[in-house]
């Protein structure tokens, strides 16, 4: 398990503020979690299963865990007002919980495509409807929202659902900017591809077609969220960021 106060950190600017990531336990999210606690922020890591350092989170001073489902309003609600509870509104929001699925337009039924848009999609509505209040009150705050290069081409074969459910997170993302821009809260959304998770597990054969070389690294996805999340970011808003190595380029 990563040492989550090890992270290098190529950005400042969230020092001091309190962070919230969505689907934090492993992977991309993990990955940003310790990003934004090696640059100075108190970080809630948002997840339906709890991590395996749980307790290590709970007892630190700028960690915590919290359960949720961001499916469900009632959930939602729950682990924001832990957070609160503890340690007051949240300023930085990451909305990265997301399930992935390869399967046929014509084998997918409804439930499945329900599934597909209520993690992806519901879930950051939700979770940017419940802290953006406050937000607005304080006169700051970011949301960050990972989508998916599928998002922009509807994806590899068999991924309509994802593709859809991710160009929506992008869209909303733009939305939000557009509402929320005159109350110093800005909201972009990243387009990562072809990176190497537990979720797109077996992708590796995948990495001839990206022009830098490699996979992308959950760490590259952390460090996009880092910038965005800070001061130097303040007049980036309603913004689509590529990281993708070159897989595409529009």
């Amino acid at each position: 398990m990563t040492d989550i106060s090890s992270s290098e950190v190529g950005y400042g600017g969230v020092a001091g503020r309190i962070a919230a990531v969505t689907g934090a336990a492993q992977g991309i999210g993990r990955a940003v979690a310790e990003a934004l606690l090696a640059g100075g922020a108190r970080v809630a890591l948002l997840d339906v299963r709890a991590p395996e350092d749980r307790l290590a989170l709970d007892q630190a001073d700028n960690t915590m865990f919290a359960e949720c489902d961001v499916t469900s309003e009632s959930s939602v609600d729950a682990a924001f007002s832990v957070v609160e509870a503890a340690w007051g509104p949240v300023d930085i929001l990451v909305n990265n919980a997301g399930i992935f699925a390869i399967q046929p337009l014509e084998e997918t039924d409804l439930g499945d495509w329900d599934q597909m848009m209520a993690v992806n999609l519901t879930g950051c509505f939700l979770c940017s409807k419940r802290v953006l209040p406050k937000m607005r009150e304080r006169g700051w705050g970011r949301v960050i929202s990972i989508g998916s290069s599928a998002g922009k081409t509807g994806g590899s074969k068999n991924a309509a659902a994802y593709g859809a459910s991710k160009a929506g997170v992008m869209a909303l993302a733009k939305a939000i900017a557009t509402e929320y821009a005159p109350f110093g809260i800005t909201s972009n959304a990243l387009a990562p591809a072809l990176i190497n998770t537990d979720m797109v597990a077996g992708i590796a054969d995948l990495a001839d077609r990206i022009p830098v070389g490699r996979l992308g690294r959950p760490t590259d996805v952390a460090q996009a969220v880092l910038f965005l999340a800070g001061e130097q970011a303040e007049f980036i808003t309603g913004e689509v960021m590529d990281v993708n190595g070159g897989f595409l380029i529009d």
